[in-house]
């Protein structure tokens, strides 16, 4: 005899959502983009993105939907982080959420999409408490932008094409909530040999400028294939 035939229908069915922790590096801090629900449960609470997983999308898909949708942004930096599946996390209903956390320039990003949505961009500093489980998801957000960033160069997503060494420095104090060394920075950094050191200076932070570099992807992508680690 052959396999009996599987029924899904006797089977549970659940609602599947993406929720977005969606990062920016904007005057020197680090933020999220956050906006107030505007549905129940939790109407006009301080929540992050998110949104349904529709019929025929992988999740991958959804999540760059969603991310496309907010932003009207392509091609942004963003990676899974945990699945939530807590039984009574969300009282509408029974929801399991995939969280993606994503890094946004924010020289990229308009505030048309921002008027548009109600999204509003909060220092990590003075961020709200979120609805439901979404402050243990931007934690766990953090804690992979964290550790991606002392391995790997994903901290040149959120700054602009062109750069200086304290922009950088300054981002990096931001991701890790901790000063660091001046001079053990810049000669650290320069070390990886991953820059190219560009003739314009920027002379809007100074009177006598800093140098402007940029990140050489091609030059970084033939290191990693050589077994090349980034390490900070």
């Amino acid at each position: 005899m052959g396999p009996k035939n599987q029924d899904y229908s006797e089977h549970p069915k659940f609602h599947v959502a993406l929720d977005c922790i969606i990062f920016g590096f904007e005057q020197g801090e680090l933020k999220l983009l956050i906006h107030k629900r505007r549905i129940e449960p939790f109407k006009g609470h301080w929540s992050l993105f998110g949104g349904f997983l529709k019929d025929k999308e992988s999740l991958t898909d959804a999540a760059n939907r969603i991310l496309r949708e907010l932003t009207g942004l392509e091609k942004i930096y963003m990676e899974e982080i945990q699945t939530y599946g807590e039984i009574k996390r969300d009282p509408a209903a029974r929801v399991i959420s995939v969280a993606y956390y994503a890094l946004i320039p924010s020289h990229r990003y308009s505030d048309e999409h921002s008027k548009q949505y109600g999204a509003t961009w909060v220092s990590l500093k003075d961020l709200p408490a979120l609805i439901m489980d979404h402050d243990t998801m931007v934690e766990k957000g953090l804690m992979r932008l964290r550790r991606r960033a002392s391995s790997q160069p994903i901290g040149f997503e959120l700054l602009p094409r062109e750069f200086t060494i304290p922009q950088l420095q300054t981002l990096y104090e931001a991701i890790y909530q901790s000063e660091l060394d001046k001079r053990n920075f810049r000669k650290k950094i320069l070390s990886k040999d991953v820059l190219i050191k560009l003739e314009e200076k920027d002379k809007i932070h100074s009177r006598k400028g800093a140098f402007l570099y940029r990140f050489d992807k091609r030059k970084y992508k033939h290191l990693v294939d050589g077994g090349y680690n980034f390490t900070i």
